[in-house]
């Protein structure tokens, strides 16, 4: 109902009273002009409500805050909508493009991944309930892990019953971890959550990482306290001592607890590891945003004595006719990867080395995790205008739509639609070639490379 109907409604209504008075008025004239005076009063104040709730667009103050794209959407000269279209998917897309500034990162992590999955978990705020969702979302989140730190481990533990319980041991390999997550989906979420419990298995996990390496905790937590057999305030210090960074991603609300043990954890940053979760949209972003690494404070890097070598293998693929036990899972594989420095057999990389402790990598996952301390530029977008150089993307050679003085449809297109027009063109700064948004996503979330400056010669002298 528009605001035209509400007038409608009011003015019939108030026409309504003034009958019934006038009728009053007859048989006690006495009482006509208090009544009238009374009646004119809630009138002025009837029609002054809606105009003090109007906001700035016209509408409601509480509207303001919501951006009505079908509003703006108009039809430009020729009768179609499909740049303006365009126009809102690129704007949706650039929201995934994250902040790239370098900064000093542990790229060799270790990561726990807490999972509360007590009897808070089964409201249905999120569909089909809590656990279901956060189930399915770290999944996700455990192969982007891996896919973007192939060098890091992890291990998941859920806080369940006053308990915590081990689901996934500490290890390098993410099908271990996703089958385990596949089959807590056959359990239902019981009792109440014990962080203390959880927070001390958590640091028994890492109590055998090396020191270049770096220990982190996430926690999801879903309900609005803890029950715990001790005092938590001594675990939170013991996790200072060992230098164990832990980030919370709450569900519900802010919790004194979880924003103590963040402040304490990390020096006193809030803002990059206690959150709480708006929505559904929101609590992925915020699970994938923690597949990148902390940036070291200058607090903790003044604390830092020194810098170790850390040392790895890089070893040989061989392939067998016959089978042969490897060493990390004693099961019969044909070939696999001989260990350089003890000469054990494994079967996957990475991995670390069952008999002699060595970290056994690739060449390949070591430069997939380099990324993080020297990350690629973001590419600048390219202003609207009548011509343009480039006619499609450099990547995956898509055509580009063409400039306004070639189409010449916004002659006496509105305002509105002038504003929404995009280039689609992205222009890396160095080599200076143009990309569509769904190369300029995948370059920066997956390749992390730009194949404009990687085609580029270089002379060796």
């Amino acid at each position: 109902m528009n605001d035209d109907d509400d007038d409608i409604i009011v003015s019939s209504s108030s026409k309504r009273k003034r009958n019934n008075l006038n009728s009053k008025a007859s048989e006690s004239p006495h009482r006509k002009n208090d009544s009238g005076s009374a009646n004119g009063k809630s009138n002025e104040v009837k029609k002054k409500a809606p105009e003090a709730l109007k906001g700035a667009s016209g509408g409601y103050a509480w509207e303001d805050e919501y951006r009505r794209s079908w509003d703006i959407v108009q039809e430009d000269e020729s009768g179609s909508i499909e740049t303006i279209v365009s126009g809102l998917v690129e704007s949706q897309k650039k929201r995934y493009l994250k902040n790239v500034t370098p900064f000093q990162r542990g790229i060799i992590r270790t990561m726990v991944l807490v999972l509360d999955y007590s009897s808070v978990m089964r409201e249905k705020d999120f569909r089909p309930n809590r656990s279901s969702m956060m189930i399915s979302y770290v999944i996700e989140f455990v192969s982007d892990f891996f896919d973007q730190n192939p060098i890091s481990q992890l291990s998941i533990v859920i806080m369940r019953n006053g308990l915590a319980q081990v689901v996934s041991e500490v290890s390098g390999n993410p099908n271990d971890h996703i089958e385990a997550l596949k089959k807590l989906k056959r359990i239902e979420p019981e009792g109440d959550p014990s962080l203390q419990n959880a927070l001390e298995m958590s640091r028994g996990l890492l109590l055998h990482v090396a020191s270049h390496c770096t220990r982190e905790i996430l926690i999801i937590f879903g309900a609005l306290f803890t029950s715990d057999p001790g005092n938590i305030h001594g675990t939170i210090q013991s996790l200072v001592k060992e230098k164990i960074n832990i980030r919370v991603i709450g569900l519900t609300a802010r919790v004194a607890i979880c924003e103590e043990l963040c402040k304490s954890t990390n020096f006193g940053d809030l803002k990059n590891s206690y959150n709480v979760v708006l929505n559904e949209t929101h609590f992925k972003e915020l699970i994938l945003d923690c597949v990148t690494p902390l940036a070291v404070t200058k607090a903790e890097s003044e604390n830092t004595d020194g810098f170790t070598l850390v040392k790895m293998g890089f070893p040989s693929r061989v392939s067998d006719t016959e089978p042969t036990l490897c060493s990390c899972h004693s099961r019969l594989v044909y070939g696999g990867y001989i260990c350089p420095n003890c000469k054990s057999r494994v079967c996957t990389l990475p991995t670390v080395c069952p008999c002699c402790d060595l970290m056994l990598i690739l060449s390949t996952h070591l430069a997939r995790s380099y990324h993080h301390l020297f990350p690629l530029k973001l590419f600048d977008e390219v202003p609207v205008s009548d011509h343009y150089r480039s006619k499609c993307c450099f990547s995956c050679q898509a055509s580009f739509p063409k400039g306004q003085g070639e189409t010449r449809q916004l002659t006496a297109a509105p305002k509105t639609a002038n504003k929404m027009m995009m280039s689609s063109r992205y222009r890396c700064s160095n080599c200076e070639q143009d990309f569509c948004i769904d190369c300029d996503i995948f370059i920066h979330e997956t390749l992390h490379n730009c194949p404009g400056c990687e085609s580029k010669c270089t002379r060796v002298t």
